[in-house]
């Protein structure tokens, strides 16, 4: 599909960019691969791999671990499936079995094990095994929508089993007595969309691993693995922090053939929902087009809205995670068939599920990162026709810095995922599971790295593990797995349930449980309103009533920072940047009624919640007080200044630093207690931090002016959501000040001139004068 008339004509079009057309290179066929393989390929079309899929699987069958990083639908299964097969059904290829591991022995047939993030996938790459497998070649999944047959059959007979993390580390792992087979004869591990491990995910996963590695040579296997992305930057190093071992060999020249793409970027829209349902329906009535958004409520909007606009609304579907697996199925059978034109979705379909032919993509609001955004534009064009994708840009910073510095999305590298596999608050606790699967020793440092034994340690002073002369043990009844989830850090989730009928209709992270469930919070799942009656948060159970009121609500809470260490400063422009560990104390204290249609707050309510603490990692600035008493503002504008100062920040870091602005916090305040000094604190969301303040600090300096530019920029008159609006201020937005913000923000940029006085701000005050309490937020 080329970019349509009226869509060229859209005043809101930003930017396009052509990607052209590349032609494909073939290499022979290995001399290890099963002839059968060879048949059934030809069979399906392929005479010969690409020139990365041999070369992916070579190093495999070598022995060597692999990180191909090639585009979507350039084929990465058959790269790591061929030495699969050349394993499972001759036993050659990879690295030979153990002679003797724990005192046991590898016995029978070689195995294989598939890792995806997204049950859907894994179950695309089951019926993709199957086309080429041989008859008698065995794969089974292993996951929560598999049946007890399944189950059995994947752990008793599979040749390859595909799963996903959850599935690994909650039932194979702590079972691993039931798993030996599959663990004795592990030869592949596959860790696919290996883009998606990053943060706090990729920190659990890279500990899962680490668990699996120690286990597989308990049983006499020391696999090789292969990690898959379309989206990797330096994927060797990225695959090494996740496996725990350093000998990665990487493939990133892609010699698939690439259809043309267009793509196009839309400038900020304020209605998001309407603009992606008017794409979806009108792209999907020239070809089959996927919408991607951000939420699943999003998804479901655009959904309702797409089938009220299409002359096919029979044609339209929504597609998201906890949709029952009969449907997901369903509806991925009718985007294949093409019985469905257009799906919104969220990132759900963003991952290798092979849904070819989709003409056109659109992409509802930035995704967060480049890896994903490649990744959702790389649905498009999968079968060899010419594809469109369209970036309807979101009224935030991230968005429309981005649609403004289009060289930022096409010119500059995937960002490196952050993978903090040192941290305590994630490793501590799979230490006790690995002590709860085999005893833990000093030799474990050899898995767990050189963090092993302090950390056990630590767990035996706080009674979670018991030190004898043979090691660690868990002593305890209940299993250590049970309180590790790895896609969040605080445990079993806060479900909301229906009081009427005691039906669960969602589930709440329970750090933030005080600020979305908090008794009389509006809550909206699917589309419905609900109002909270009782929060239990020891039973972790939200109680909500159906209702319609004509408002909604939005917590507000207090927090404060305190500096624990500073590890690295220098200067920046007339501050100084700094990066180091804090504390973070947060309180909600009440909530705001807003009118449902205006925004206009109706009345305050405080709420009795006490205080959560967390330690982490933060870079922060300050500003000394001469610099502050020569800014062209009054001292009542800087608390307003050095807010919105903070928000565009953190709006931004996402476009310099790979991560979410909902991965981060920050405070602002006019006076800090330990610095003494007008200081911005930008913080990691996550216990023990994930790499992203350090990051933060390491790019201060183009951080800090992309800020100026967005506040200078921003075509608003006195701040919006597209510069100093924030949607999860916990402060209500107040007060901010744009204009300050800028001339605050230009002292930080080395030899930048400060931009013009504001025209709203009021003459300077005196030095002397007296500063207003901090701002917190």
């Amino acid at each position: 599909m080329s970019i349509p008339a009226w869509l060229s004509a859209d005043p809101r079009v930003a930017h396009t960019r052509r990607l052209p057309a590349t032609a494909g290179a073939t290499a022979p066929w290995p001399t290890w691969v099963d002839p059968r393989v060879v048949e059934t390929c030809a069979e399906l079309g392929i005479d010969r791999p690409w020139t990365h899929q041999a070369e992916a699987a070579e190093a495999a069958f070598a022995g060597h671990h692999v990180a191909v990083a090639t585009p979507t639908a350039s084929g990465k299964s058959l790269a790591y499936l061929l030495p699969i097969l050349a394993a499972t059904l001759s036993g050659a290829g990879g690295r030979p079995p153990l002679a003797r591991a724990g005192g046991l022995r590898l016995t029978g047939r070689a195995t294989a094990l598939y890792l995806a993030p997204t049950k859907a996938l894994a179950h695309d790459q089951l019926r993709a095994s199957r086309l080429l497998g041989p008859s008698g070649w065995k794969p089974g999944t292993l996951d929560g929508d598999s049946d007890d047959d399944e189950r059995r059959f994947a752990r008793d007979f599979a040749d390859l089993v595909l799963t996903n993390p959850d599935m690994l580390h909650r039932s194979v792992l702590p079972n691993h007595g039931r798993h030996a087979r599959l663990l004795g004869g592990l030869r592949y591990v596959v860790v696919d969309e290996a883009h998606r491990y990053r943060g706090l995910f990729g920190a659990h996963l890279a500990a899962v691993l680490r668990r699996l590695r120690r286990l597989s040579h308990h049983y006499g296997a020391d696999p090789v693995f292969v990690l898959a992305s379309a989206t990797m930057t330096e994927p060797e190093a990225t695959a090494a922090a996740l496996i725990g071992d350093p000998d990665v060999v990487p493939v990133v020249a892609d010699g698939s053939p690439r259809p043309a793409r267009d793509i196009v970027l839309l400038r900020p829209d304020r209605n998001l929902t309407e603009t992606a349902a008017s794409l979806l329906t009108q792209l999907s009535q020239e070809g089959q087009t996927l919408a991607f958004t951000t939420s699943r409520l999003q998804a479901e909007l655009v959904a309702i809205r797409a089938r009220e606009l299409s002359p096919m609304p029979e044609a339209i579907a929504s597609y998201r995670s906890g949709y029952l697996p009969s449907d997901r199925r369903s509806i991925e059978a009718a985007l294949t068939e093409g019985r469905l034109r257009g799906v919104a979705s969220t990132n759900a379909l963003e991952l290798g599920v092979d849904i070819a032919g989709m003409d056109a993509v659109v992409t509802a609001g930035f995704p967060g990162t480049l890896a994903a955004f490649w990744q959702q534009v790389g649905r498009a064009g999968r079968s060899g026709r010419e594809a469109l994708a369209v970036l309807a840009a979101r009224d935030d910073p991230l968005d429309a810095y981005l649609v403004d510095h289009p060289e930022l999305i096409f010119d500059a590298p995937v960002e490196r995922a952050i993978v903090p596999v040192e941290n305590p608050f994630v490793l501590g606790p799979h230490l006790a599971a690995a002590a709860q699967e085999i005893p833990l020793t000093g030799a474990d440092a050899a898995w767990f790295g050189p963090r092993t034994v302090e950390l056990a340690d630590a767990l035996t002073r706080q009674g979670v593990l018991r030190r004898r002369p043979a090691g660690w043990f868990w002593t305890h009844a209940q299993r250590a797995v049970d309180s590790i989830d790895l896609r969040a850090m605080h445990g079993k989730a806060v479900e909301v349930v229906d009081r009427a009928t005691g039906r669960v209709i969602g589930q709440v992270d329970p750090a933030a449980a005080d600020r979305t469930v908090h008794p009389e919070a509006v809550y909206v799942h699917q589309g419905e309103t609900w109002v909270v009656d009782e929060l239990d948060e020891h039973d972790r159970v939200a109680l909500v009533r159906a209702a319609r009121p004509e408002y909604f609500t939005q917590a507000q809470s207090v927090s404060d920072v305190r500096i624990l260490t500073t590890d690295r400063t220098r200067p920046l422009g007339l501050g100084t940047v700094h990066v180091g560990t804090v504390e973070l104390a947060g309180q909600v204290t009440g909530y705001l009624r807003r009118d449902a249609e205006t925004g206009k707050v109706w009345d305050s309510n405080p709420l009795e919640f006490p205080p959560r603490r967390m330690t982490t990692r933060a870079t922060w600035w300050t500003l000394p007080a001469d610099v502050v008493a020569r800014l062209p503002f009054a001292d009542a504008a800087l608390p307003g200044a050095v807010h919105g100062a903070e928000h565009t920040a953190i709006g931004l870091l996402p476009a310099l630093v790979p991560c979410d602005r909902w991965d981060i916090g920050g405070l602002s305040t006019v006076l800090h207690p330990d610095t003494g000094l007008t200081t911005v604190f930008v913080h990691d969301g996550l216990p023990g931090g994930s790499g992203i303040a350090d990051a933060g600090f390491d790019a201060a300096e183009r951080w800090w002016t992309a800020t100026l530019d967005r506040l200078l920029t921003c075509g608003c008159e006195t701040g919006c959501p597209a510069c100093v609006v924030s949607p999860k201020c916990g402060n209500g937005n107040n007060p901010l000040d744009k204009d300050a913000a800028a001339l605050v923000v230009a002292a930080l940029i080395p030899g930048r001139p400060s931009p013009r006085r504001p025209r709203h701000a009021p003459a300077p005050a005196h030095p002397t004068a007296p500063r207003p309490p901090a701002v917190r937020c």
